[in-house]
């Protein structure tokens, strides 16, 4: 319509005010060519001042037409006609069934990718269509919704658990339209307000977890060994065998080395019971495991060996305050836990706020002193923004080179940069609540990246007469021998001589599943707590 109307317009305008009166379709073909801004073919010269004015007014039109009306209407009306329209009903309750999630975002990024890895069907509900096509494009199940209210829960009790990350009011009205719907599996509701755990329960939800005290306990256990010790039950070994955790700095004759070729047990009489890397704990590391600077490796033996390997590897200090950096929500939460558990704090923030102990920017060198960096048991930095920490780290590092440094993260391409730089622990929202879902939803089946090693006292039992090396507990359990206890003397050095006897009891290092694995091997009962 306007290709007609103007070509109707210049045919009248040439003949009125030009006096060279053009045909319908020479002006029609003018029109086509000026709208489009193709450029001109017969025409392109005009005397009369108001004719010039009007193709000056349909030349901006044509630049409006095809600059400014095609992309903000055209194009998004033929996309709405032609692309792949999004499901806005739950799946037809045949075939496998599912997790319902209602509202991607990163606390939940963690835990698709878990359920996937577990071959568990995910379907989402996502409120933004940008969002929607995003996932769909991934290769996964999306519903769209823009709100509750259109979405039909029919079917909903073929679901097997509802995950609800939405807002604090969605996440209730879902947790209560399906109980209305007769839902009965589990609800877990991820809530921004603790007050709002409570009435969750109340209605019917399984659990109610709040997201950032959720991360915050994960840094304040990375901290503090007296909320997360790395080995459970060390007490049994006695006062003369002890455990420790050294750093493999750049410089240490370990550094490049794999495990069997540091000879620890033989050379210094010491057993790696696990071994940390980028954030991640390795229990019972094999004999192929690369030890690399920055490692930190946990071991077992008696105090003279443990002193010998201090002279190769940095033993980490479990003694001196524990220092926060940034003091909003999640470093208030990480101090009231330290504290809780016993530990002595140290805040720093930009802002003078009750509870900061020094004013200043982390990034200033004598802050950091002033704190006590070079005599802190860890470093914990709970900022904002993933640049902050990333420049904060760089700084720690290097003022304090092997103090345990924990980092919060908010962005996954971030965690790489951080661990480059030296932070030994990078924990986001999304990992530690991806996790915790996990275990709720997969229950035994799930294997965490994070495994508690404990440490257990049993008897002889079946070993007796072999090598406590040579015997297959590791083969068979997963579980290792890392000591024996013989008339009241604990042994950690085995000769090849050395062999189990009837009243010697023996120590196992290992997961809870490993040593449950050992009890029905092995066939033995505890001889002790």
């Amino acid at each position: 319509m306007t290709v007609l109307l103007v070509g109707f317009l210049y045919m009248e305008a040439m003949t009125y005010l030009e006096g060279t009166p053009r045909d319908f379709l020479s002006s029609l073909e003018w029109a086509a060519e000026t709208l489009t801004a193709t450029g001109y073919g017969a025409d392109t010269h005009w005397k009369n001042p108001l004719m010039v004015a009007f193709v000056i007014i349909i030349q901006f039109l044509g630049l409006f037409l095809v600059f400014l009306l095609f992309p903000v209407y055209v194009i998004p009306f033929f996309e709405e006609r032609f692309e792949t329209r999004l499901p806005s009903n739950l799946p037809a309750p045949k075939g496998e069934r599912y997790v319902l999630i209602y509202c991607y975002g990163p606390t939940v990024s963690v835990l698709i990718e878990e359920l996937a890895r577990y071959g568990r069907r995910v379907v989402i509900i996502e409120d933004d269509e940008d969002t929607a096509r995003r996932l769909h494009e991934q290769g996964l199940e999306v519903v769209l919704s823009r709100t509750l209210d259109e979405l039909s829960l029919d079917g909903i009790g073929h679901a097997q658990a509802i995950v609800a990350n939405g807002s604090d009011q969605d996440n209730a009205a879902l947790l209560l339209s399906a109980r209305d719907n007769g839902f009965e599996g589990p609800i877990y509701a991820l809530v921004e307000d603790p007050l709002h755990r409570q009435p969750l329960t109340n209605w019917g939800a399984t659990a109610v977890d709040t997201p950032v005290h959720v991360l915050a306990a994960a840094l304040a256990s990375r901290a503090s060994r007296r909320i997360r010790p790395t080995i459970q039950a060390v007490q049994q070994l006695g006062e003369h065998v002890g455990v420790a955790e050294l750093r493999i700095h750049n410089d240490s004759p370990l550094a490049g080395e794999i495990l069997s070729q540091a000879q620890l047990r033989e050379r210094h009489g010491v057993v790696v019971l696990g071994q940390w890397h980028n954030g991640q704990f390795v229990p019972r590391p094999l004999a192929d495991t690369p030890l690399s600077p920055g490692d930190i490796i946990v071991v077992i033996g008696r105090e003279p060996a443990l002193e010998s390997l201090g002279r190769l590897a940095i033993p980490l200090k479990r003694h001196g305050p524990i220092i926060i950096v940034g003091f909003g929500e999640l470093g208030r939460l990480v101090q009231g836990m330290l504290i809780d558990a016993g530990e002595r704090t140290v805040t720093i923030d930009s802002e003078q706020n009750e509870g900061v102990d020094i004013v200043g920017n982390a990034l200033d060198r004598d802050i950091l002193i002033q704190a006590g960096v070079r005599d802190a048991s860890a470093v914990v930095l709970a900022l904002s923004t993933d640049s902050e920490a990333l420049f904060v780290a760089t700084m720690v590092r290097e003022c304090a080179p092997n103090v345990p440094l924990v980092a919060r993260v908010k962005q996954t391409q971030a965690v790489s940069r951080l661990y480059r730089v030296g932070v030994d622990f990078a924990l986001s929202i999304g990992q530690v609540a991806g996790q915790l879902l996990a275990q709720h939803l997969l229950g035994n089946e799930y294997i965490s990246l994070e495994q508690d090693l404990k440490l257990v006292r049993v008897g002889a039992s079946r070993l007796i007469g072999n090598h406590p090396l040579r015997a297959g507990v590791r083969e068979r359990t997963g579980c290792q021998v890392v000591a024996i206890e013989r008339a009241g003397e604990v042994i950690v050095e085995f000769a090849d001589d050395c062999r189990v006897e009837e009243a010697d009891a023996v120590f196992l290092a290992g997961s809870q599943k490993s040593i449950d694995a050992y009890y029905s091997h092995f066939q033995t009962l505890s001889s002790g707590n």
